[in-house]
């Protein structure tokens, strides 16, 4: 079994990042591009925004939509489940 993760030199909004872990490199980046496109959204719109200012509404805005989508999700799952009051009738 091989147990060496994966190192990955990134940007994110003009600073350089070494990362390492499970997942395949490539999605590593594509991560960092997505975190570093929305810090740039947030400047565009606010250009006082510091940069630890941009990477925490960043990551405010990113938290929200991952719980919009859990409640999606835990939404068509409910949805889809067969109602269990009826299974032990």
């Amino acid at each position: 079994m091989d147990d060496r993760k994966a190192r990955v030199e990134v940007e994110i909004f003009g600073e350089y990042y070494t990362l390492k872990g499970d997942a395949a490199p490539e999605y590593m980046v594509m991560l960092a591009k997505y975190v570093s496109s929305k810090m740039q959204q947030l400047v565009s719109r606010n250009d006082r925004l510091n940069r630890s200012q941009a990477a925490v509404l960043a990551a405010l805005n990113i938290a929200d939509e991952l719980n919009k989508l859990r409640e999606e999700y835990d939404n068509l799952v409910r949805l889809l489940e067969p109602d269990k009051g009826k299974q032990n009738s």
